[in-house]
């Protein structure tokens, strides 16, 4: 038989949660059990997310807080969301918890609630566990009622996890099957906090979300036969693109009616992007037909030129509406 100890505390030196776990492990061990302890507060750099594949190897776990001054702590916060998000929930199901609340101040009857809350709700099977106020390892290993009660507890342990005891159900169980559907995150820990970087990166999440625009509108308009024309545009445009500095930005939106689609193109600096979508916060906002459109890009007119005959009507900031002309100088083709 395996147990595993998670102890969620700082590991102060008269931390009266470590003389309970001591113990327990003390009891257990008479009892042939193998009992690995894991501190919490040693994995925080990195090993939390990983923590949760230990598991596999336990018949059952100990839970471990130390109430200092609100809840759990940290550190178990952390534990308990990595097995939700990276936790083997089929296995997680068949392991008993003993929760182990030592509080120095108020609240450790609604600590060890909350342990049992989240352990159920994670598929897990909870058992009576511990759950006192001490100020000092001393108060509780002076008193020997104290002591039998942490003793007795561990043979209870010992007791369940040996002959599989069953135990009766719970509403949180039975609302958690009903109501909550989870699905483990297939990357590993590492690839996941890496796809967070890149979630916080509001420069890249921009770039994709134009890049998947700019592919809808190519394989949407595949079985189209106005593609080419589309198509023609964007490369176009992107061949005669000619930077105006970093300082430089602008956005034009142009409505082509008879492709009924908009052509963006969007201006950052030396960067510049093009493709079909929608955006309605544009500098420059112009309606034009598939011929006028075909005589911009092929150099025959100029942008400014189609406005002044009313081939274009436009509106936004009419001051940066000659930048067009000298953003994009297309060849006469």
């Amino acid at each position: 038989m395996k147990i595993n100890v998670y102890y969620g505390g700082r590991g102060l030196i008269d931390d009266p949660t470590i003389f309970v776990i001591d113990k327990l492990t003390e009891v257990l061990e008479e009892l042939r059990v193998n009992v690995t302890r894991y501190n919490l507060y040693e994995q925080k750099n990195s090993g939390l997310t990983t923590l949760p594949g230990t598991l596999k190897e336990a018949d059952g776990i100990i839970l471990a807080a130390s109430v200092e001054w609100l809840g759990i702590g940290g550190f178990l916060h952390q534990f308990l969301d990595a097995c939700w998000l990276y936790g083997d929930k089929e296995r997680i199901g068949k392991l008993y918890m003993l929760p182990v609340v030592v509080a120095g101040t108020v609240g450790e009857r609604e600590s060890m609630e909350e342990l049992i809350r989240a352990w159920s709700l994670l598929g897990g099977v909870s058992i009576d566990g511990i759950c006192a106020y001490a100020e000092s390892k001393a108060e509780l290993e002076s008193v020997q009622d104290y002591v039998r009660y942490i003793e007795k507890t561990a043979e209870n342990l010992y007791r369940y996890v040996n002959q599989k005891q069953k135990v009766l159900p719970n509403s949180v169980n039975n609302v958690r099957a009903a109501t909550l559907h989870y699905s483990s995150i297939a990357a590993s820990p590492q690839e996941s906090e890496q796809l967070s970087a890149y979630v916080s990166d509001d420069h890249y999440v921009q770039q994709q979300k134009a890049d998947i625009e700019e592919l809808t509108s190519l394989f949407s308009g595949m079985l189209s036969g106005d593609d080419n024309d589309r198509q023609e545009y964007l490369r176009r445009f992107r061949e005669n693109y000619k930077p105006q500095g970093q300082d430089f930005v602008i956005s034009y939106a142009i409505e082509i009616k008879d492709l009924e689609k908009t052509l963006v193109v969007d201006i950052k600096g030396n960067n510049m992007n093009c493709y079909y979508g929608e955006k309605p916060d544009a500098d420059i906002v112009a309606t034009t037909n598939r011929s006028t459109m075909d005589r911009i890009v092929h150099g025959r007119t100029t942008f400014q030129g189609a406005f002044m005959s009313g081939e274009i009507s436009t509106r936004g900031n009419f001051k940066m509406l000659r930048t067009f002309d000298n953003v994009f100088q297309f060849n006469i083709i």
